[in-house]
């Protein structure tokens, strides 16, 4: 077990990124949330960072994800929100090291000691290479989580080095997850190759397409499977790919058909009701791309959706 000072490891979020409204009848988020290390002990849920897409760059998309974790923030923190204060904690972005294996090897660390230390994470990427370490934390510290991938594209891909396609293999391969207990949420078969199909088939991993998860419907199928399931963590991996581009346009991989952006608030809603959470991740957001700030708009609206739920718990 390594044991790192996450302080020291991580850049603070800065004073401008805390929309100060000043109307004691119209808190916002960036009134409520803290950020000096005195206020970490006290907190339950914890906002985490990781501004690269050196993944993203590996697996030949379209740069610009690295900007996301702030731009996100500042959007986040305009919205109002009912919660005491102190109950959530933005520790900033984590360093970014001289390659991605020594970045996310640092990630992982930061996650791993917030989860010994009892918090809820929201992870903002980034590229979605981030769910290796995100998720390999998760499992170090609350081994065989449910685990699910919500995205267009499996990220099982075989390239050496790893790349932002490549997370959920490492983790199936290197034993941090269980086939059985991870779930590929609203792919789309045109952007997945067969041979990655016949992969999780034959590793019994449980495979939602879109169509499927809306002929279910989103309630109903996620439900079914957290009822079901007897994990006591759950990793919750969201791709922002996973949202057609009129609702989500600054992504690195854009499509013309996804979820709606409510459908992709719901899940995250969804998320944030069930205690057994432990991570929430959003990732591929990527600022260069947007129009009108949609995209980064979208994911701190989500983010709002899993906090209203998940501060209740």
């Amino acid at each position: 077990m390594t044991t790192i000072d996450h302080f020291s490891y991580t850049n603070r979020p800065t004073e401008e990124l805390f929309y100060q409204r000043g109307d004691p009848n119209d808190r916002r988020l960036g009134e409520i949330v803290g950020c000096e290390p005195t206020n970490y002990d006290a907190a339950q849920i914890v906002i985490l960072g990781c501004p690269q897409d050196e993944g993203v760059k590996r697996n030949k998309g379209r740069l610009g994800a690295a900007a996301a974790p702030d731009t996100i923030r500042s959007f986040l923190y305009k919205l109002a929100l009912e919660v005491s204060e102190g109950v959530i904690f933005d520790l900033g972005n984590a360093q970014i090291q001289a390659t991605l294996e020594e970045t996310h090897t640092l990630h992982q660390q930061i996650v791993e000691n917030l989860l010994r230390d009892g918090k809820t994470l929201i992870v903002l990427g980034g590229g979605n290479d981030l769910s290796y370490p995100d998720c390999a934390g998760v499992a170090t510290v609350h081994p065989d989580p449910l685990t699910f991938n919500i995205d267009a594209h499996f990220d099982v891909r075989a390239d050496v080095p790893r790349n932002s396609g490549t997370p959920y293999r490492q983790l199936l391969e290197e034993k941090h997850i269980q086939a059985d207990r991870f779930y590929e949420m609203g792919s789309q078969p045109q952007a997945n190759s067969a041979v990655y199909t016949k992969y999780l088939t034959e590793q019994g991993v449980r495979v939602h397409d879109l169509e499927a998860l809306r002929r279910a419907g989103i309630n109903t199928m996620f439900r079914a499977i957290l009822n079901e399931s007897e994990a006591e963590a759950i990793f919750w991996g969201l791709d922002m790919d996973s949202v057609r581009a009129s609702d989500a346009p600054g992504v690195s991989a854009p499509s013309p058909i996804g979820l709606t952006g409510e459908e992709f608030c719901k899940i995250a809603a969804i998320a944030g009701e069930d205690s057994r959470s432990k991570l929430f991740e959003i990732t591929e957001v990527n600022p260069k791309f947007d129009i009108d700030d949609r995209t980064s708009r979208l994911a701190a609206i989500a983010i709002w959706h899993f906090l209203a739920t998940a501060s209740q718990n």
